[in-house]
This record gives C-alpha cells, sequence and structure tokens, in this order.
C-alpha cells in the first residue's frame, strides 16, 4: 500500500527590498483539491495582520481537528454514542525557548454523550484517540488533553 500524501501549496507576493519591518506576511495557502484558497499572515508579534489566521493556530487547529476526528472513531468503534463535541485549544511559544517553537498544546474538548455512560470511560476514549491520532505522534510538542464530559 503506498503511502497517503497531503499536498498544501503557498502563495506569497512582495518584496523583501523594503526590509524585515515592512515586507508583507499575508499569503495565501491552498490545500488541494479545494479549490479555495485562505488568506494567512503571521502572528501579530511578528509584524503579521492580526485579523488573519497564523501558522501556529493552524499547528494548534490539526491537532484539535486530528483529535477530534480519531475520538469519533473510536467511540464509534466503541459504539459510544457521542452527540456533541467542542474545543478549545491553545498553543504556548515562550519566548526564552531555543530554537523558539510551540512547547505545549492543550485540549480542552468537551464531549456530549448520550446513553449511560461514564465520564470515566468518555475519558479512557479520548486517550486512547489521542495515542491514535497521526498529528500527535508526528509532533514533539507536549500534548495535554483537559476534558468535560456531558450528559445530554
Amino acid at each position: 500500500m503506498a503511502a497517503h500524501e497531503y499536498r498544501a501549496q503557498v502563495r506569497w507576493d512582495g518584496s523583501t527590498g523594503v526590509g524585515y519591518r515592512d515586507y508583507p506576511r499575508a499569503h495565501s495557502a491552498f490545500l488541494p483539491p479545494a479549490t479555495e484558497g485562505l488568506d494567512l499572515s503571521a502572528d501579530p508579534y511578528f509584524r503579521g495582520d492580526a485579523d488573519l489566521p497564523n501558522p501556529e493556530q493552524l499547528l494548534v487547529l490539526a491537532a484539535s481537528s486530528c483529535q477530534l476526528l480519531s475520538f469519533l472513531a473510536v467511540a464509534a468503534r466503541a459504539k459510544m454514542d457521542v452527540v456533541g463535541y467542542a474545543d478549545d485549544a491553545t498553543g504556548e511559544m515562550p519566548h526564552d525557548v531555543t530554537p523558539q517553537r510551540i512547547t505545549r498544546i492543550v485540549l480542552r474538548p468537551v464531549v456530549t454523550v448520550a446513553g449511560a455512560v461514564s465520564d470515566e470511560d468518555v475519558e479512557r476514549l479520548l486517550h486512547e484517540a489521542h495515542e491514535q491520532c497521526y498529528i500527535a505522534s508526528s509532533l514533539t510538542t507536549e500534548i495535554v488533553l483537559a476534558p468535560e464530559v456531558r450528559h445530554p
């Protein structure tokens, strides 16, 4: 079986001839086969546009989305009826770490389950999903799960 391949394209136009402070950080990302682009910039700390997503946010989003999809798969196989999932994830990039990098991602999934399911069973499956998450397995960053379980 061939390896899975994931394509991403970025495009930028501008001039770095204006110096570090003034060259534009805005660029576009394309994720084939989607035809719509995504406008991105740098983190505002690095002179980017605060109104646009930045690569650091996309990394946190990738970890959060992968955890969601892994959990839904694990829950479905376990015949657990998940009826809602929301996450408010954060990534931390300290200024005093060299090389500078995101050192910690905290995932805060709020999982709503139907039926007689214990919070412990939901949390066990969340951790199992974390172990199966391709993105988490690809990162050296610490990923912390801080779940909340709800019953309708």
